[in-house]
């Protein structure tokens, strides 16, 4: 209970952030910028942001100057998601139980409404705010860091991989490049991006890091069990998608039952990894179990 408190409270944070720092519906770009709005406050979770606040407040930091960052985060992910959507991709119709951007704004509103979150983020990354919790030097080790995981080399690159293996036979080792570079890149870097701020020394941020891969690890692999398992309901996007466009996934290739016990053991390896962290990174503990155990 505490920790559903814990997990409340801080996407209650966020969201008062994310309302504080994005761009009013006003003026002759009013169009745009509710398209960008309507899937950035169409919900979520707020786990890249929230991993990144937590990660700071393991090694004792302030979070206060953390949250342009931390907003920064979600309007990537948002992003990314709107564009995972569009008919040249996945085509969906529905995200968070809404109509997906695309249906609501057409396709090419849709494109844009991307662009501008993604562009947005950047500003938020060198926001005068940010700067005030850390130096110039620590800042833009962030920027180039989240940059990195976002890019060729990290999620977009992981989309391009996802794409061409629809419907074709792929290793296991493949299927693991895919995740780790379409959704494991950025939730490691959002850890990261909390280790960096905390002024973590290179011991600690390597343990964060090694924690960030396995969450990131689980979290993909619970997201192709509830693709299985899960109801268009409760996921608030359409359930058994992956086997209707024949991606390779964790069940596919290892059935539901090995796959959970797969899922398990990636949490496990995530919280084996802040063992020499005090009771101060519970809420990262607490958040790698929330993830195995999630239902959308």
């Amino acid at each position: 209970m505490e920790f559903k408190q814990y997990l409340s409270q801080q996407c209650a944070v966020v969201e008062q952030a994310l309302t504080r720092y994005m761009l009013p519906e006003e003026g002759p770009l009013a169009t745009h910028i509710k398209a960008m709005r309507y899937s950035l406050f169409a919900g979520g979770k707020r786990i890249r942001p929230i991993l990144a606040l937590a990660a700071a407040e393991a090694l004792h930091a302030d979070t206060q100057h953390l949250f342009p960052v931390a907003c920064a985060l979600e309007c990537i992910h948002t992003y990314s998601l709107i564009h995972d959507d569009l008919p040249a991709m996945d085509d969906d119709d529905l995200r968070r139980g809404k109509p997906t951007c695309h249906v609501v704004f057409g396709e090419a509103e849709a494109i844009l409404a991307g662009d501008g979150l993604l562009s947005f983020a950047f500003e938020l990354l060198s926001h005068p705010d940010a700067l005030q919790g850390i130096s110039p030097e620590a800042q833009l080790r962030l920027i180039n860091l989240i940059a990195k995981a976002i890019g060729p080399v990290g999620m977009v690159g992981g989309q391009s991989l996802d794409l061409a293996a629809e419907g074709q036979a792929i290793s296991f080792e493949h299927l693991r490049l895919i995740h780790g570079y379409k959704t494991g890149a950025l939730i490691t870097a959002s850890v990261q991006a909390g280790a960096i701020f905390g002024q973590g020394d290179e011991e600690q941020f390597a343990a964060l890091s090694r924690y960030g891969v396995q969450i990131g690890l689980a979290f993909q692999i619970v997201d192709d069990l509830l693709d299985v398992e899960g109801t268009t309901e409760d996921l608030g996007k359409t359930a058994g998608a992956d086997a209707q466009r024949n991606k390779a996934t964790y069940p596919a290739f290892f059935g539901v039952a090995k796959t959970k016990v797969m899922a398990r053991e990636a949490v496990d390896k995530a919280i084996a990894a802040l063992e020499n962290f005090d009771a101060k990174a519970e809420p990262l503990r607490d958040l790698a179990r929330y993830i195995y155990e999630r239902n959308k």
